[in-house]
């Protein structure tokens, strides 16, 4: 197999999107392991665990999704707000009900909304960066 000695290659065309596009900065958490509260004598959420912070950036799809609704049940992941996370390709993978944060962007309206990871993310044989499907969860404009 030869090398290719003109164009850019997939590793090329990576670093000019992770500097071009990837210009917020988000970060992947999951909770963390439960703790005893003596006080209560449940066990309560332990801190969140963070599984990435990095580059990234959240795009929406186009529109509210639809999914066909079979005899009354809504699909697991039906959500009218179905986004898009980008991250590069050396960052870790992102887990069903991972949470995804904006800690950095330009649009300050998106720092510290939130969305749910709706599936693991995406793969293939030409992949420049990582797709993760999310829904929003903070729609509320704080004021």
């Amino acid at each position: 197999m030869s090398v290719p000695t003109e164009g850019l290659t997939l590793g090329a065309v990576s670093a000019i999107v992770e500097k071009k596009i990837l210009t917020n900065k988000i970060r992947i958490y999951r909770p963390g392991e439960p703790v005893f509260n003596p006080d209560t004598g449940q066990y309560e959420p332990g801190p969140p665990v963070t599984v990435y912070e990095g580059p990234g950036a959240i795009f929406p799809t186009g529109g509210p999704s639809v999914v066909l609704h079979l005899a009354g049940q809504a699909y697991v992941d039906d959500t009218p707000s179905r986004y898009r996370l980008l991250t590069p390709l050396s960052a870790p993978v992102a887990s069903r009900e991972d949470t995804v944060a904006v800690v950095e962007a330009e649009d300050e309206s998106a720092i510290g909304r939130t969305w749910r990871v709706i599936d693991i993310g995406e793969t293939s044989t030409l992949s420049i960066v990582r797709t993760t499907w999310v829904d929003q969860n903070t729609q509320t404009t704080g004021a």
